[in-house]
């Protein structure tokens, strides 16, 4: 794959990692507000996201037309204790997780790139819209969280 996605994902991920490691249980955990998400269960979906996007980046790369169930993404943040959680636990497995996703999106062969992804009821993508996609993600919710913590 043309690594420039997963090149930037890494910056992304280690600057992250050293600008939230440094906070407390008590300020992670705080949802901001009734039916919103803490930094820990934001975290917790960027982990549950990593791994359904594994998943599709490398199945997609055996199929002509991949096809895969959707994400449940409030079903698997109720299903997981993630404010119960070590913050430090939670933090180090979405870093590592996202370095190892980092070397898979590399190693797609551009040949597979256009692979036919059709997830859950969705329009139809490319595997190359997933990798840039899976990104894109990562920064939205990354903002969400640095909103949360300068809103204390």
């Amino acid at each position: 794959m043309e690594t420039q996605v997963a090149k930037e994902l890494i910056p992304l991920i280690h600057d992250t990692f050293e600008s939230l490691k440094n906070y407390d249980e008590r300020e992670v955990s705080r949802n901001p507000a009734p039916g919103k998400w803490s930094v820990k269960e934001i975290i917790g979906h960027l982990i549950d996201s990593a791994v359904n996007n594994h998943h599709r980046f490398i199945r997609a790369q055996r199929e002509d037309v991949f096809v895969f169930p959707n994400y449940e993404q409030a079903f698997w943040v109720e299903a997981q204790p993630y404010n119960a959680s070590d913050w430090k636990f939670l933090l180090e497995l979405w870093k590592n997780y996202n370095l190892h996703l980092s070397a898979v999106m590399v190693n797609i062969p551009q040949d597979q790139l256009n692979t036919e992804c059709r997830i859950g009821n969705y329009e139809p993508v490319t595997l190359r819209f997933l990798c840039d996609d899976y990104v894109d993600h990562i920064k939205h919710h990354l903002k969400q969280i640095y909103n949360i913590l300068e809103t204390k």
